[in-house]
């Protein structure tokens, strides 16, 4: 029953959910096409341009752009699983990996780790029959494969490593890095990640860099974060599975400690592509916050590891937190007793759309801008069907904003709408002082009746209207392609 509630709840949300936040940032993405964008490699933009091309530019079409291709990554995961386990503990891993919350976030939510999981695992079963089966042509499909996942996100560098990892480590296995087929595949992995390779060449490599060195400048030491991202881990994949996992990982290292060549190679393969990812991430908790999703690939052999283990009793049990967590899902999504002070909700940004496209009827010639990282000006260019600014109109960095060719020198002169989101609705006292930010680059800055979105009868977003007379741009560029004063 259990099983049957939670499927429905999901097929219901693609329908009922209005966008989020990145699912209008990777539209956008895809509605200017290139080989590769500023926060990530391609590949979700690709697929939703794929999908509302042929199907038109609606919510419901992105979130089932979303749920088929994780379907395709399960699907994928349970011929994994038979590879290393019987029919009976395999079924069980699948119910325990598609019981999960993360489940319901890959199927629901644009990221760029709904095609690197899809990616990743066939990653993962390609480089098992190659490996194990001596099949060599899937030394072709591994690299091809691992090349797709590193067009989706660059955490797929830890496939190849994985993979190297395993080889170095395995008696029986270690021959193949000598092998041409072995070679032959990095050339292929190489060759299919040249779309991100090329963007970066033409862009003075500012996505590597972003994603690389400028990341290091949020290092501090925050021991307590360590429990946080214990906590969202455990939401994610539920306490039944994540706490299996530090179980059975702390038994692991109890039995082996050092002596990894007694490892069993399934066995040994299955952890090279789960403990270094998950390890490094969970270290580097106390000094660098790390995301919900940063440790989800690791979850695909991880999963299959620890069902090696758990009976049925557990998936049982897992399916039983599943339906706790989607049923108070749904009364989230339908009715919003739990006020979220953050952009990254669902809730009121088609209200929004209503309410500035009506403004925009009112002041035809203005053009609309926000100025957070990406979420209003995205969410504005999905409903509105129109460009929206983001803040490189005030000479500050905006992520993917600054790599599509914007000719703010066109603008020069014109009025503008400028809409700032509200995260508390009580509280809009930061905000208001915001607009002094506004005035070097335009003469006058008149504030309009807010924007407000209810439910149930009570406000649950509010946004700030402003109009902007006489805009006069910024007019320098930096070595990385961004806005300066």
């Amino acid at each position: 029953m259990s099983i049957c509630v939670v499927v429905l709840l999901r097929i219901s949300f693609i329908g009922l959910m209005g966008a989020m936040p990145q699912d209008a940032y990777y539209y956008f993405y895809g509605q200017h096409f290139a080989l590769s964008y500023f926060d990530h490699p391609p590949a979700i933009a690709w697929i939703l341009r794929g999908f509302t091309d042929l199907l038109g530019s609606h919510v419901y079409v992105i979130k089932l752009a979303d749920t088929l291709v994780t379907v395709g990554t399960l699907l994928v995961f349970y011929q994994l699983a038979r590879c290393f386990l019987p029919r009976t503990r395999s079924w069980n891993a699948l119910l325990l990996l598609y019981a999960t919350l993360m489940i319901t976030i890959l199927s629901l939510v644009s990221t760029p780790d709904v095609p690197l999981l899809l990616f990743w695992a066939l990653s993962l079963l390609a480089m098992y029959r190659a490996v194990f089966e001596g099949r060599r042509v899937y030394w072709i499909c591994a690299g091809i494969a691992m090349g797709l996942a590193f067009d989706s996100k660059y955490t797929a560098i830890f496939l190849p490593a994985g993979a190297v990892l395993y080889l170095l480590l395995s008696r029986e296995h270690r021959r193949y890095l000598w092998s041409p087929w072995f070679w032959t595949s990095v050339v292929v992995f190489f060759i299919t990640i040249a779309p991100v390779v090329i963007w970066n060449v033409n862009n003075n490599f500012a996505s590597f860099r972003f994603q690389s060195s400028e990341r290091v400048e949020g290092i501090a030491f925050r021991p307590l974060d360590l429990l946080g991202v214990i906590g969202h881990q455990a939401a994610i994949l539920l306490p039944v599975l994540f706490f299996a996992l530090l179980y059975y990982c702390y038994k692991f290292i109890c039995k082996y400690r050092w002596h990894i060549l007694r490892i069993p190679a399934p066995q040994l393969f299955l952890l090279c592509f789960f403990l270094p990812l998950f390890l490094l991430f969970l270290l580097m908790s106390p000094v660098y916050w790390v995301k919900l999703n940063w440790m989800m690939p690791a979850y695909i052999t991880g999963t299959i590891w620890v069902s090696t283990w758990l009976t049925f009793k557990y998936v049982r049990w897992q399916w039983i937190c599943s339906l706790v967590v989607h049923l108070a899902l749904a009364v989230e999504v339908l009715l919003y007793p739990v006020p979220i002070h953050s952009d990254d909700t669902m809730i009121g940004w088609e209200g929004l759309g209503k309410g500035v496209r009506e403004l925009a009827t009112q002041y035809p010639d203005d053009f609309i801008f926000s100025a957070d990282d990406y979420k209003t000006s995205a969410m504005l260019n999905l409903y509105l069907h129109r460009m929206v600014y983001s803040k490189n109109i005030i000479g500050e960095n905006a992520l993917q904003f600054d790599f599509i060719g914007t000719d703010l020198q066109a603008l020069k002169g014109k009025n503008a709408l400028f809409i700032n989101s509200l995260t508390d609705v009580k509280d809009d006292k930061d905000e208001q002082a915001f607009v002094a930010e506004l005035a070097p680059f335009f003469h006058t800055v008149i504030p309009l009746p807010p924007i407000e979105v209810r439910l149930c009868g009570r406000v649950v977003r509010k946004f700030l209207v402003f109009r902007c007379l006489d805009y006069q741009p910024p007019q320098k560029r930096d070595d990385g392609g961004h806005l300066e004063k």
